[in-house]
């Protein structure tokens, strides 16, 4: 995968590790998980996905 120049600047390049979300169809919305014991993390606000993150099926 091709990287993004500056190196460094604190930005994320690829897919965040060890993290996946699912969609609540009850409220709408999109729920982060950790991948180490499957707790929930995060919950959005708006009815986007996270970016970067993968998605359960």
């Amino acid at each position: 995968m091709a990287t993004n120049p500056p190196k460094g600047d604190g930005h994320r390049n690829g897919a965040v590790k060890d993290r996946s979300q699912v969609f609540n169809p009850q409220n709408e919305r999109w729920t982060k998980r950790n991948g180490d014991d499957g707790r929930f993390m995060d919950q959005k606000a708006d009815p986007k996905p996270f970016k970067g993150v993968r998605k359960e099926d």
